[in-house]
Protein backbone atom coordinates (compact mmCIF):
# COMPACT_ATOMS: atom_id res chain seq x y z
CA UNK A 1 0.00 0.00 0.00
CA UNK A 2 1.71 3.18 -0.78
CA UNK A 3 2.18 6.32 1.58
CA UNK A 4 -0.69 8.33 0.54
CA UNK A 5 -3.17 5.98 1.14
CA UNK A 6 -2.11 4.79 3.94
CA UNK A 7 -2.46 8.44 5.52
CA UNK A 8 -5.97 8.75 3.96
CA UNK A 9 -7.15 5.49 5.41
CA UNK A 10 -5.51 6.76 8.93
CA UNK A 11 -7.40 10.07 8.37
CA UNK A 12 -10.68 8.34 7.34
CA UNK A 13 -10.62 6.02 10.39
CA UNK A 14 -10.16 9.16 12.76
CA UNK A 15 -13.05 10.65 11.24
CA UNK A 16 -15.16 7.30 12.05
CA UNK A 17 -14.02 6.54 15.19
CA UNK A 18 -14.72 10.41 15.86
CA UNK A 19 -18.40 10.51 14.53
CA UNK A 20 -19.24 9.20 16.80
CA UNK A 21 -19.02 12.54 18.92
CA UNK A 22 -21.90 14.29 16.58
CA UNK A 23 -23.46 17.48 17.81
CA UNK A 24 -26.36 17.19 19.27
CA UNK A 25 -29.83 18.56 18.38
CA UNK A 26 -31.10 21.89 20.32
CA UNK A 27 -33.30 19.68 22.39
CA UNK A 28 -30.78 17.06 23.57
CA UNK A 29 -28.37 20.17 23.90
CA UNK A 30 -30.62 21.91 26.54
CA UNK A 31 -31.01 18.17 28.46
CA UNK A 32 -26.87 18.63 28.36
CA UNK A 33 -26.84 22.17 29.46
CA UNK A 34 -29.02 21.56 32.89
CA UNK A 35 -27.17 17.89 33.32
CA UNK A 36 -23.81 19.50 34.00
CA UNK A 37 -25.07 22.30 35.74
CA UNK A 38 -26.64 19.54 38.28
CA UNK A 39 -23.56 17.54 38.39
CA UNK A 40 -21.33 20.92 38.75
CA UNK A 41 -23.35 23.42 40.50
CA UNK A 42 -22.14 22.00 44.32
CA UNK A 43 -18.63 21.83 42.97
CA UNK A 44 -18.38 25.21 41.46
CA UNK A 45 -19.63 26.41 44.95
CA UNK A 46 -17.36 24.33 46.93
CA UNK A 47 -14.45 26.02 44.49
CA UNK A 48 -15.64 29.60 45.10
CA UNK A 49 -15.55 28.86 49.08
CA UNK A 50 -12.28 28.07 48.26
CA UNK A 51 -11.26 30.94 46.35
CA UNK A 52 -12.57 32.86 48.67
CA UNK A 53 -11.00 31.38 51.99
CA UNK A 54 -8.30 33.57 53.39
CA UNK A 55 -5.63 30.93 53.34
CA UNK A 56 -6.13 30.09 49.68
CA UNK A 57 -3.29 31.44 47.17
CA UNK A 58 -3.32 31.44 43.41
CA UNK A 59 -0.30 29.65 42.91
CA UNK A 60 2.14 30.38 39.83
CA UNK A 61 0.44 29.46 36.18
CA UNK A 62 1.42 25.70 34.89
CA UNK A 63 0.27 23.90 31.66
CA UNK A 64 0.80 20.97 30.13
CA UNK A 65 -0.01 22.24 26.65
CA UNK A 66 -3.42 20.09 25.67
CA UNK A 67 -3.74 17.54 28.75
CA UNK A 68 -5.14 14.26 28.91
CA UNK A 69 -1.65 12.99 26.97
CA UNK A 70 -2.11 14.87 23.87
CA UNK A 71 0.56 16.87 23.51
CA UNK A 72 2.43 14.36 24.86
CA UNK A 73 1.51 11.89 22.70
CA UNK A 74 1.85 14.10 19.65
CA UNK A 75 5.41 14.61 20.67
CA UNK A 76 5.71 11.27 20.66
CA UNK A 77 4.44 10.70 17.68
CA UNK A 78 6.51 13.28 16.00
CA UNK A 79 9.78 11.57 17.14
CA UNK A 80 8.41 7.82 16.13
CA UNK A 81 6.79 8.61 12.44
CA UNK A 82 9.30 9.33 10.05
CA UNK A 83 7.59 13.10 8.08
CA UNK A 84 5.19 13.35 11.21
CA UNK A 85 7.07 16.25 12.53
CA UNK A 86 7.97 17.89 9.06
CA UNK A 87 4.42 17.81 8.07
CA UNK A 88 2.53 18.49 11.52
CA UNK A 89 5.21 19.64 14.04
CA UNK A 90 6.52 18.83 17.11
CA UNK A 91 3.46 19.94 19.27
CA UNK A 92 -0.68 19.50 18.41
CA UNK A 93 -0.93 22.56 15.99
CA UNK A 94 -3.81 23.82 18.01
CA UNK A 95 -1.42 23.74 21.17
CA UNK A 96 -1.73 27.72 21.65
CA UNK A 97 -5.36 27.19 22.38
CA UNK A 98 -5.13 24.93 24.67
CA UNK A 99 -2.38 26.67 26.86
CA UNK A 100 -4.97 29.80 26.61
CA UNK A 101 -7.47 27.60 27.71
CA UNK A 102 -5.19 26.42 30.75
CA UNK A 103 -4.81 29.94 31.48
CA UNK A 104 -8.79 30.27 32.02
CA UNK A 105 -9.32 27.01 34.25
CA UNK A 106 -5.75 27.68 36.31
CA UNK A 107 -7.95 30.87 37.65
CA UNK A 108 -11.20 29.52 37.75
CA UNK A 109 -13.05 32.60 36.65
CA UNK A 110 -12.78 35.52 39.20
CA UNK A 111 -12.26 35.18 42.81
CA UNK A 112 -15.70 36.80 43.21
CA UNK A 113 -17.36 34.99 41.29
CA UNK A 114 -20.67 33.36 42.31
CA UNK A 115 -21.15 29.17 41.29
CA UNK A 116 -23.50 30.20 38.42
CA UNK A 117 -20.66 32.66 36.83
CA UNK A 118 -18.19 29.88 37.65
CA UNK A 119 -20.13 27.50 35.33
CA UNK A 120 -20.54 30.17 32.62
CA UNK A 121 -17.29 31.01 32.35
CA UNK A 122 -15.86 27.79 32.32
CA UNK A 123 -18.38 26.65 29.32
CA UNK A 124 -17.26 29.80 27.67
CA UNK A 125 -14.01 29.28 27.93
CA UNK A 126 -14.64 25.38 26.38
CA UNK A 127 -16.85 27.10 23.62
CA UNK A 128 -13.39 29.40 22.58
CA UNK A 129 -11.12 26.59 23.16
CA UNK A 130 -13.77 24.21 20.28
CA UNK A 131 -13.90 27.20 18.17
CA UNK A 132 -9.82 28.08 18.48
CA UNK A 133 -9.28 24.26 17.60
CA UNK A 134 -11.59 24.76 14.46
CA UNK A 135 -10.01 27.70 13.66
CA UNK A 136 -6.75 26.07 13.81
CA UNK A 137 -8.01 23.38 10.57
CA UNK A 138 -9.03 26.87 8.65
CA UNK A 139 -5.28 27.99 8.58
CA UNK A 140 -4.49 24.29 7.70
CA UNK A 141 -7.00 24.01 4.92
CA UNK A 142 -4.57 24.53 2.06
CA UNK A 143 -1.84 22.36 3.76
CA UNK A 144 -3.81 19.27 4.44
CA UNK A 145 -5.17 19.29 1.41
CA UNK A 146 -2.06 19.67 -0.77
CA UNK A 147 -0.55 16.50 1.68
CA UNK A 148 -3.56 14.41 2.16
CA UNK A 149 -5.51 15.32 -0.99
CA UNK A 150 -8.41 15.93 0.96
CA UNK A 151 -10.86 18.29 0.03
CA UNK A 152 -11.43 21.81 1.76
CA UNK A 153 -14.48 19.88 2.59
CA UNK A 154 -12.88 16.83 4.15
CA UNK A 155 -10.88 19.01 5.88
CA UNK A 156 -13.55 21.14 7.08
CA UNK A 157 -15.04 18.15 8.76
CA UNK A 158 -11.88 16.25 10.60
CA UNK A 159 -11.89 19.77 12.11
CA UNK A 160 -15.38 19.93 13.37
CA UNK A 161 -14.56 16.35 14.83
CA UNK A 162 -11.62 17.10 16.33
CA UNK A 163 -12.68 20.12 18.01
CA UNK A 164 -15.93 18.78 19.08
CA UNK A 165 -14.22 15.77 20.60
CA UNK A 166 -11.64 18.24 22.52
CA UNK A 167 -14.87 20.34 23.84
CA UNK A 168 -16.59 16.93 25.37
CA UNK A 169 -13.14 15.83 27.14
CA UNK A 170 -13.08 19.20 28.64
CA UNK A 171 -16.70 19.60 29.70
CA UNK A 172 -16.58 15.96 31.32
CA UNK A 173 -12.55 16.36 33.04
CA UNK A 174 -12.42 19.69 33.49
CA UNK A 175 -15.25 19.96 35.97
CA UNK A 176 -13.99 22.13 39.35
CA UNK A 177 -12.95 20.25 42.85
CA UNK A 178 -12.04 16.65 41.49
CA UNK A 179 -8.89 16.81 42.43
CA UNK A 180 -7.39 16.26 38.85
CA UNK A 181 -4.79 18.72 37.80
CA UNK A 182 -6.37 20.23 35.04
CA UNK A 183 -9.89 20.93 36.65
CA UNK A 184 -11.57 24.25 36.52
CA UNK A 185 -9.33 26.41 39.09
CA UNK A 186 -6.10 24.06 39.11
CA UNK A 187 -4.24 26.79 40.37
CA UNK A 188 -6.34 27.36 43.48
CA UNK A 189 -5.65 24.63 46.11
CA UNK A 190 -7.87 21.43 46.38
CA UNK A 191 -11.40 21.63 47.70
CA UNK A 192 -11.70 20.45 51.11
Amino acid sequence: MNRMWSKKILLITLSLFFASTATFSAEESFTVDTLERMLEMDRHKQLITQKKNSKSTLSAFTTDGCSGGLSVGWEYLAGKIQGFQVNHGAIPPWQACCIKHDQAYHTGGERDNNATKSFEDRKKADLALRACVFDTGDTRAAELQKEYQLSREEVHRLYIVIADLMYRAVRVGGMPCTGLPWRWGYGWPKCE
